[in-house]
This record gives structure tokens, C-alpha cells and sequence, in this order.
């Protein structure tokens, strides 16, 4: 009798073991990311207003990926002057959207900060013109006046490069100027600026900066602390953020526009889905997520070497000295195979 009550128990405890064996091995890509069954909360500063350049985020958000993933993931607007460097560093937000060259800089000042990955490999930032003005080249800026961001690193790589002088005026971030004067020449983020320069009848071009060589992306960094402690889940924030920007691209992108209209208040009713289709479909016609003919990389991913030529760049505009930091420092490999 008590060999049987022997033989029941033992075989009970191995249904056991088979049933949270079976159970974990079903569950592998959605454990929590801690001992308790809650989502771990992240806070992510975006640079401007909820754009389509957001896209990845909020579809990935509206299609709770990040949920899946075991993260409570709140999108903080941007606008105006935000400091996303600064505000990683302080720790209001864990992971932010910026420049390359920003967090380059700030990581070279001892800003605790690291890039994790990349939105567009190649910023589409670039100098709006009208069509019909005659300079199409960078050359032929010489004696020029441009509204731009007087702090930007492009002014100086292009009159390095191109040895010609031209006068900034500080940018406003208004288009009134460039509309009504078909001379004014003015920096711009091409895939937004078209959209409402052409509905005033006005047909713009640009001048990319990638065209020129000079190398800037549009990245998502994190603060340096919580990518330490909290490895794993930065891993699975970019796997969440890949799917949710290739099915945004590729695939429905109504999940997430509905989530950034419902983010900007600042897109006007009457042409938000409008503005929303408009600017998609340039990010897929010129592969800025994917890597354009300058570069071939997958949705995601900032490769080591693209950070290290950067680092070149801004140690050639002697911006930063060589060896002050290095494509290492600021770069976090996120592991992105799943087992």
C-alpha cells in the first residue's frame, strides 16, 4: 500500500514538472520581465509633435506589441527646443528620439546616454527650395542666406566641404517666409514641410544632406543606467518597435495614424489623414527606414560602423577631438534573434 501511495506521488510530481515545463516553453516570448506579473513601465520622449516618423512607435503601441512584450510604454509629444539628451540623462524618460549627432555629442560630455537603434538611417532634414530657383547644388550656395537652425552641424560640414560662405538666420519653424518669397531657401524635415508648402500651390525641392555626405539618423537612445538593469527589456522594446515600424511601412497602417491623430491635437482635422498618407509615403519611396543608396540596413538597426563614421565626421568639424569617445561608448548592440 505504501509503495503504491510511493509510485502515485512520484508520478503525480512529474505531471507537475511536464505542466510548467510545457506551460513556460508556450509562454517563452511573453514572460514578464520580473519576478511579479506586471508590466514594466517605460517613458519615451519624442523630439517633435506625433508624426508619421513616429509611425513605428504608435502602431506598435496600438497593437499593444509592447504589451506583448511584458512594458507599459507611455509616448511623451516633443515640440520646440525639447532636449531629449538631457531629459534621458535626468531620468524623466528612459528612452527618447533624437539625432545621432545630438546623442553622440551628449555622450561625449558625460550625458549618460546610448543609442539602441535607428528610426531613419539617413535624417530626411535637407534645404527646401522652390522648384524653379536656380541653384541646385551645394556649390552654388555661396553668398546665400538660409533660415536653419544656427546650431546645426551641417553649416559648417558644408562650408568645409564646399569651401563657400552663406549667412543663417535663425529658424522659426514657420513656412509663411517660404512661401511667399520664391527666393528664400530654408532648412526642413522634407517629408512634413512638402505636404503643407504644396498646398499653398507652391512646388518646393530639396537639397538632402545625405546627398553632400554628411551623415546624420534619427535614433532611438536610452538612458545609460537603464539599459544596464534592464537589458532584456530593452531587447524587447526594439523587437516591439521593428514590428510595429515594418507593419507600418509594409503592411495596415491605420492602427497607428489613428493613435498619433489621437496624440496631435496640432494635425488640423480637415487634412490629418490626408497629411498622414502624404508624408508615409515618402519614408517608403526614398527607404528612410530601411537604408537608402548610401546604406542597406534593416528596419531598426544603426550598425557600428555607421556610428563610427560619424564620430569621424564630427572629429574632422573638430567638434569633438580624436579618441574623446568612440563608436563604442555610445553604441548598445540589442539582440533582436529570438531563441
Amino acid at each position: 500500500m505504501g509503495k503504491c501511495y510511493t509510485i502515485y506521488g512520484f508520478c503525480f510530481i512529474v505531471i507537475i514538472l511536464l505542466t510548467l515545463i510545457s506551460s513556460g516553453c508556450s509562454k517563452k516570448s511573453s514572460l514578464p520581465l520580473h519576478e511579479k506579473e506586471e508590466l514594466l513601465p517605460i517613458s519615451v520622449q519624442l523630439d517633435w509633435f506625433p508624426e508619421p516618423e513616429h509611425g513605428g512607435l504608435y502602431q506598435a503601441l496600438a497593437k499593444n506589441y509592447f504589451k506583448d512584450e511584458g512594458l507599459d510604454v507611455r509616448l511623451i509629444s516633443g515640440g520646440h527646443n525639447i532636449l531629449v539628451p538631457q531629459i534621458l540623462a535626468s531620468g524623466r524618460a528612459q528612452i527618447g528620439q533624437s539625432d545621432s549627432n545630438k546623442i553622440i555629442l551628449a555622450a561625449a560630455k558625460g550625458l549618460p546616454v546610448k543609442i539602441i537603434g535607428a528610426v531613419f538611417h539617413n535624417s530626411p532634414s535637407g534645404l527646401m527650395l522652390h522648384a524653379d530657383n536656380p541653384i541646385n547644388r551645394f556649390e552654388e550656395l555661396d553668398g546665400e542666406t538660409i533660415m536653419g537652425r544656427t546650431e546645426a552641424l551641417y553649416i559648417p560640414y558644408l562650408k568645409k566641404k564646399y569651401k563657400i560662405a552663406f549667412n543663417v538666420i535663425p529658424q522659426n519653424f514657420g513656412l509663411g517666409q517660404f512661401i511667399s518669397n520664391k527666393n528664400f531657401i530654408q532648412e526642413g524635415f522634407y517629408i512634413a514641410e512638402f505636404y503643407f508648402i504644396e498646398k499653398e500651390g507652391v512646388k518646393p525641392k530639396v537639397l538632402n544632406f545625405w546627398d553632400s555626405g554628411y551623415m546624420n539618423s534619427l535614433v532611438l537612445a536610452a538612458n545609460t543606467e537603464f539599459i544596464e538593469s534592464h537589458s532584456v527589456a530593452v531587447d524587447r522594446f526594439m523587437h516591439a518597435f521593428i514590428k510595429g515600424w515594418s507593419e507600418y511601412l509594409e503592411g495596415d497602417p491605420v492602427p497607428g495614424s489613428e493613435a498619433i491623430k489621437k496624440a496631435n491635437r496640432k494635425i488640423s482635422r480637415e487634412v490629418e489623414d490626408e497629411f498622414l498618407d502624404f508624408s508615409r509615403k515618402i519614408i517608403i519611396r526614398d527607404n528612410l527606414a530601411k537604408g537608402n543608396k548610401l546604406w542597406t540596413e534593416n528596419y531598426g538597426v544603426l550598425s557600428i560602423e555607421r556610428i563610427k563614421e560619424q564620430v569621424d565626421q564630427l572629429v574632422d568639424l573638430e567638434v569633438l577631438t580624436e579618441g574623446e569617445i568612440t563608436a563604442t561608448d555610445v553604441h548598445v548592440q540589442v539582440t533582436l534573434q529570438r531563441n
